[in-house]
């Protein structure tokens, strides 16, 4: 064969080689591109849940703490177990000056079934009475009028916020609601504000839509529960907040530490106090969600592993098929630097090529998904820039390790046997 044929012949067999490669690295890419998009979507996912389970907790109050009386179940400073524990309001001073590691602190008074009459229908509702300091720990949104203010609560005004609910039960669907009177327990107070619709999906003492909200003089006066309630100012509930969510911990310790003092329990005793931590229920349920996330980023790292194989498998393929085209290469004058290079940066390619494809898949479809109404716990799929970092580090490490070694395979090869090499 004359040198010309054989060269011509080569590059044709070469140029049919480059198709049937091609062919394959088109499927191969799909293994790539599906692995990447199942790293973002499984980190997405599990970002999604967390965030609806976070919103789900701030519709109660945001890093809130509530503590509630109890009965003591040890004996402490000489005293008997089965102790009631009442809280007061003269307890909130003392955890006001004696915890520094507690930002904020309310007292909650509550009377239930608190009977509410307007002049089109009546019923019974948790009536609560709230402060300024209470208002800025709960999440109680008004959708109409304004919420209760420092002066409502320092001049005791009769003045109330309705909850969704109650709002529908005593005036139907008229919206003139504000400035409206209603009788809270017999006594008029005036309509300045109606609560949004909630969806709510967690509660301690009961659905916000439910309520009414009164100045807590006002209710202490109005609605005592009796005489020695009134004249203590006893509470339902104190609730507070750290001074930041690492502070928790140290804020739970010195609350008890006070409250045990002036109330004469044992700090340690878990029965004397009841305690609804919303702190710790989201850092319980955040590391749900991290162990969660870790082992579908563990699934999805396997099949994205399974594609990188499927490019290295390509590439070796490719260097057995253009075993001849590389010998013709060497033979001219190409380095073995100069080959590992180029099936190197062929390989790189098709998984980088392959990862952006599976990307650009997620990027349309979590913009899908976030525009459609969410349901109760989920908030969406948000991709943020730690999940794309996370899987463009994961791509590119795949793609170093899927290329290296056909390209090392390729640069190692004489001219003589490839050339002599006949498939």
């Amino acid at each position: 064969m004359k040198p010309f044929e054989f060269l011509r012949a080569l590059l044709g067999q070469t140029a049919a080689n480059l198709w049937r490669h091609k062919l394959r690295s088109f499927l191969t890419m799909f293994g790539i591109a599906w692995g990447v998009a199942s790293l973002a979507l499984m980190s997405a996912l599990a970002d999604g849940f967390r965030a609806g389970q976070r919103k789900n907790w701030e519709q109660i109050g945001n890093n809130m703490v509530a503590l509630f009386p109890g009965k003591t179940s040890r004996q402490a400073g000489g005293q008997r177990a089965g102790r009631s524990i009442r809280l007061y309001e003269e307890n909130l001073e003392a955890i006001r000056s004696q915890c520094p590691a507690v930002g904020l602190v309310a007292g909650e008074v509550k009377r239930y079934a608190t009977p509410v009459a307007s002049d089109f229908n009546s019923g019974r509702y948790l009536a609560v009475g709230v402060s300024p300091e209470y208002l800025k720990l709960r999440n109680l949104p008004v959708g109409v009028g304004r919420q209760i203010a420092a002066a409502d609560v320092r001049e005791e005004r009769r003045v109330c916020v309705v909850g969704h609910n109650v709002r529908k039960q005593l005036f139907a669907d008229r919206g003139d609601v504000v400035g409206r009177t209603v009788r809270v327990n017999g006594y008029p107070y005036q309509v300045i504000g109606a609560m949004a619709e909630k969806e709510q999906n967690s509660s301690y003492d009961g659905w916000d839509n439910d309520k009414i909200l009164i100045p807590a003089p006002c209710l202490k006066r109005d609605a005592p529960p009796n005489a020695e309630a009134h004249e203590r100012g006893r509470l339902s509930a104190i609730i507070y907040q750290p001074m930041t969510v690492k502070h928790w911990e140290e804020a739970r310790r010195q609350v008890k530490q006070v409250l045990g003092r002036i109330h004469g329990f044992d700090p340690q005793d878990t029965t004397a106090l009841f305690v609804a931590d919303y702190v710790e229920l989201a850092e319980l349920f955040d590391s749900v969600y991290d162990s969660t996330e870790i082992f579908l980023a563990a699934v999805a790292l396997v099949t994205l592993s399974l594609g990188g194989l499927g490019v290295m498998n390509t590439m070796l393929m490719a260097v057995t098929e253009r075993t001849n085209e590389i010998g013709l290469k060497k033979a001219l004058g190409a380095t073995s630097r100069r080959i590992l290079v180029d099936f190197f940066l062929e390989g790189a390619v098709l998984a980088l090529l392959s990862g952006v494809a599976g990307l650009g898949f997620i990027a349309v479809l979590t913009s899908a998904v976030n525009s459609l109404p969410m349901p109760a716990f989920f908030a969406g799929l948000p991709v943020d820039t730690r999940t794309a970092l996370t899987a463009i580090l994961a791509l590119g490490t795949v793609a170093i390790a899927a290329a290296l070694p056909p390209a090392w395979r390729a640069s190692n090869l004489t001219p003589v046997e490839a050339l002599r090499f006949e498939r």
